[in-house]
């Protein structure tokens, strides 16, 4: 996976949108849905008695509505409009997955292996554009200084990396 710069106007706007979105609409949804299945398949409200043992049926309908939002995101996710926030939903997956590795990679990279090198230079990169989108400025200076430390070792081992070489199979050695 290759970074990429993203207007970060856009991507906040159009992320917002799709939060809202997927949000309302799982709500609507659910409702839609929960009326419906105790509409059909639900027990009668009697006189005096609070409960009327529909639970199940609202929380299939909540079932149905986020199965509904999952179809939604699928088809969508590829249009042109939703690019930058299904990069960055992307790239988040991708940093899981570094994440859950890091320890090793980063064990690797004190002993200089190029790859580890370049899979920490492409996690620290992609935490610092994935930070600055997300406005999340607590953390990005110890975002900055670990990219600087590992400057520092990579300089140090006499490589030039780039962190167009890294590729998510380079993962499986860790």
């Amino acid at each position: 996976m290759k970074l990429v710069n993203i207007d970060k106007s856009r991507y906040r706007s159009v992320n917002n949108q799709v939060q809202i979105g997927l949000v309302a609409t799982l709500a609507i949804l659910s409702l839609v849905f929960g009326q419906l299945m105790i509409y059909f398949f639900g027990v009668k409200q009697l006189a005096g008695v609070e409960s009327t043992g529909n639970f199940h049926l609202n929380f299939t309908g909540f079932i149905l509505a986020i199965m509904a939002c999952s179809l939604l995101v699928r088809n969508l996710r590829h249009k042109p409009r939703f690019y930058e926030v299904y990069y960055v939903w992307q790239l988040k997956q991708l940093q899981n997955k570094i994440f859950r590795k890091l320890k090793s990679v980063q064990q690797a990279a004190k002993d200089n292996n190029r790859d580890a090198l370049v899979i920490l230079s492409f996690y620290y990169q992609s935490l610092s554009l994935v930070y600055n989108l997300d406005n999340n400025t607590l953390t990005i200076s110890n975002v900055n200084n670990e990219l600087e430390k590992l400057q520092q070792c990579i300089d140090a081992a006499g490589y030039s990396i780039d962190v167009e070489e890294f590729t998510p199979e380079m993962l499986q050695a860790f």
